[in-house]
């Protein structure tokens, strides 16, 4: 196929960045948006993604790839405030637990965010964006428009999520491969070229820096968000705990209720997790239901009561610290040296999570107060983001002819792209990595060729090596098929038929000129009588010239390309019939022309004639040539050819002689030189020889097997030939021409 698919891909968040993810896939004149996040560093308005940069109307669906605010958070603005499900058709899908949470967090994040004055939406405008979300599963093929269709795969991560990590940790499995290789991967490059510590040792740290604040008698600050990372933390620490009779006496609290509530979720999708969790949840031992942690109530300066407690772990969200429990026990526990916060997660730029890791000795409050910082800081990445060495993995096994970097700072992304580009290179792979910051639009093309499937009775026999294969090529939704005509009825729901084109003339010339300037153009014509006894020339088996009356003409064909050409150049020459000199000649009284020279004879056999003519172009370019007829019952000797041939003399010796089989007008001669030659000439032989009407092959019509013939020929009682055409026609178009 000779068209070149372009994909355009435009970030109106996550390009250089991490946070507020919004990707636009643009692929012809569809429109496909993946994630609708916000920014958690920035508040109302600004932590949205450039959403005015898109007409959302035109959106054909919105994937939403997992629970996270910083994918999510901004989907009920869009489809209610920027105009994307105004007239309830925006389809908006989602894997099946990541709606089930999705609900909840977008609870939370309304109650969190109705208490200022740059709330993004109403809790009622969160309601009903619920409404509008498709849930799907993992596998299930999915098509949301015409030409477009995905499938959601298992990634790790979070629950549910299409968004991946390629580590098995204590609930969730990695990322699968997908099964098919795709043109484009569009991939996060959060940690770029870091590699992150095993799960065993890094499990061992965090329990051992647990155990130490707590026998130094502080307080432990987990900061995460209410899913996701929290639920891995708490199956540690509550594993760690059974193990350890000495802190049975310590508190491991988890102060959220969003997770509360969501522990639900998890233990409704335990089939979506891993191995160990499955085989314990079949054995009646739910992992999720913990033995050494419990949930944290929040009555009114809960927080004080906890900090002036004995020690404890505390697991708060959110996980970047801008406010909320988690906040609130910081600036609690800060100013003493025995209390320990541990960073778990990746911290975006601008957040106070970020800031705190380099350890300042003072911070500020959420009231613009001075607090002094003495609590120990540390930080241990159970993010579920894939760092280089997953990344890199990942990439390579998927095989995708572009990589697009999205969800990382600049400099991450730059170093990861660096390091792929040199890994593809030493490889000698044509793989290109691309980085584009947000809103600018990155136009990628694929090489390949496009595939047509073969189907119905084109299938029924296997085609072998050089076999030519002809049928109807149907496009539909970007995918091509082959068919016969007569199965287009059954597979595609279409029919055949045929167009017949007649265009009049008024003429003021005789019948004869006409036929002898058309036999002089186009060699021989067949002339008869149509089926109303009208006076008929076909020009090479494809327009009849129709003589309707007294200088009255009328051109009539079936309609495709081949045929409007033969037409346009019959209606090109007929009217300028009156206008030629040889016209003006030809009807003085002196002269008379029944045939034209130039048409082929109508005397004797043609095949003679056109053989002469061979004869004489080679006679004109190599001198002898003999004709050479086999005997009619007479003996043929072993290695002789039984068929007529023409022998082109090239010396006495008869060594370099080139014999033409005049059946299948091969070439065969002893050297290589003198054939090739021979068959050059051989060629323009039969071109100059042969007039249009022989060197054209009319195509075979589309009927059904069990219709008439398109064309008839018999003879009149009077010895017209009579030409007689199928009344299954569509006339779409006459026109009178005056000459």
């Amino acid at each position: 196929m000779a068209d070149s698919p372009t994909l355009s891909v435009t970030l109106l968040g996550a390009g250089q960045e991490v946070g507020r993810s919004c990707c636009v896939l643009q692929y012809r004149g569809k429109t496909i948006v993946c994630d609708t996040g916000v920014h958690p560093a920035y508040n109302g308005m600004a932590s949205l993604p450039f959403v005015d940069e898109l007409d959302w109307s035109t959106v054909d669906a919105i994937l939403i790839t997992h629970f996270h605010l910083d994918h999510a958070a901004a989907l009920t603005y869009i489809m209610e405030k920027a105009g994307y499900a105004m007239d309830g058709k925006g389809k908006v899908y989602m894997t099946h637990p990541t709606k089930a949470v999705h609900k909840f967090m977008m609870q939370d994040f309304v109650r969190m965010s109705s208490s200022s004055s740059d709330a993004l939406f109403t809790p009622l405008e969160m309601s009903m964006s619920l409404s509008s979300i498709i849930p799907v599963s993992a596998h299930q093929l999915i098509t949301p428009c015409p030409g477009v269709s995905f499938t959601p795969y298992h990634a790790g991560h979070v629950l549910g999520a299409c968004d991946y990590s390629r580590e098995e940790d204590r609930h969730l499995v990695k990322a699968e491969v997908p099964p098919v290789r795709p043109d484009v991967l569009i991939v996060e490059s959060t940690y770029g070229v870091q590699s992150l510590e095993g799960r065993d040792e890094k499990e061992l740290r965090f329990t051992s820096l647990v155990h130490s604040i707590i026998r130094r008698g502080g307080h432990v600050l987990l900061p995460t968000f209410a899913l996701g990372r929290a639920q891995e933390l708490l199956l540690i620490l509550d594993e760690y705990w059974k193990k350890h009779p000495d802190l049975h006496n310590v508190p491991v609290y988890y102060a959220s209720n969003l997770a509360r509530k969501c522990m639900a979720v998890y233990q409704t999708y335990i089939h979506t997790m891993n191995s160990n969790i499955r085989s314990r949840f079949a054995k009646r031992d739910n992992p999720f239901v913990f033995k050494h942690i419990s949930n944290l109530s929040q009555p009114r300066g809960w927080e004080r009561k906890i900090a002036e407690g004995p020690p404890c772990v505390v697991l708060a969200s959110p996980g970047f610290l801008q406010s909320g429990p988690s906040r609130e026990l910081l600036e609690l526990w800060a100013p003493d040296s025995r209390n320990g916060l541990i960073i778990t997660g990746y911290s975006i730029e601008g957040t106070l999570a970020r800031d705190i890791m380099t350890e300042p000795d003072e911070i500020t409050g959420l009231k613009g107060n001075t607090i002094p910082r003495k609590l120990s800081v540390d930080y241990l990445s159970f993010s579920a983001h894939v760092d280089y060495a997953q990344n890199s993995e990942f990439i390579e096994l998927v095989k995708a002819q572009h990589v697009v970097l999205v969800h990382g700072e600049q400099t991450a992304m730059g170093r990861l792209k660096a390091a792929m580009t040199a890994r593809f290179k030493d490889r000698d792979e044509d793989v290109k990595i691309h980085t584009p910051r947000n809103l600018e639009t990155l136009e990628l093309s694929f090489r390949g060729e496009r595939v047509a499937k073969a189907i119905g009775t084109l299938a029924n026999k296997a085609p072998q090596e050089n076999d030519v294969i002809s049928g109807l090529l149907v496009s539909k939704d970007y995918s091509y098929t082959l068919l016969d005509p007569r199965d287009l009825k059954d597979f595609a729901g279409l029919s055949t038929c045929t167009v017949t084109q007649r265009q009049k003339l008024v003429l003021g010339v005789g019948w004869d000129l006409v036929r002898w300037h058309l036999e002089g153009m186009y060699g021989s014509v067949e002339e008869g009588l149509d089926k109303d006894g009208v006076k008929t020339i076909r020009v090479m088996g494809a327009v009849d010239v129709k003589h309707n009356a007294e200088h009255e003409l009328t051109l009539e064909w079936d309609s495709t390309a081949s045929n409007d050409m033969i037409a346009d150049s019959v209606l090109a020459l007929i009217t300028g019939i009156d206008k030629s000199p040889a016209s003006v000649k030809l009807t003085s009284p002196q002269h008379s022309h029944t045939h034209h020279p130039h048409a082929d004879s109508h005397e004797g056999d043609p095949s003679i004639t056109r053989i002469q003519r061979i004869v004489w172009f080679l006679e004109a370019h190599f001198g002898d040539v003999e004709l050479h007829m086999p005997e009619v019952g007479g003996e043929q000797e072993q290695g002789e050819n039984n068929e007529p041939a023409l022998i082109v003399r090239m010396d006495d010796s008869g060594e370099t002689d080139a014999h033409i089989n005049l059946v299948t007008l091969v070439v065969s001669c002893p050297s290589d030189t003198v054939r090739k030659r021979v068959e050059a000439v051989l060629d323009m032989a039969i071109t100059t020889v042969s007039s249009l009407t022989e060197s054209f092959i009319t195509g075979a019509s589309m009927a059904p097997e069990d219709a008439d013939p398109k064309q008839e020929k018999s003879t009149s009682p009077d010895g017209h030939a009579n030409i007689e055409t199928t009344e299954n026609t569509i006339t779409v178009a006459e026109t009178d021409v005056a000459s």
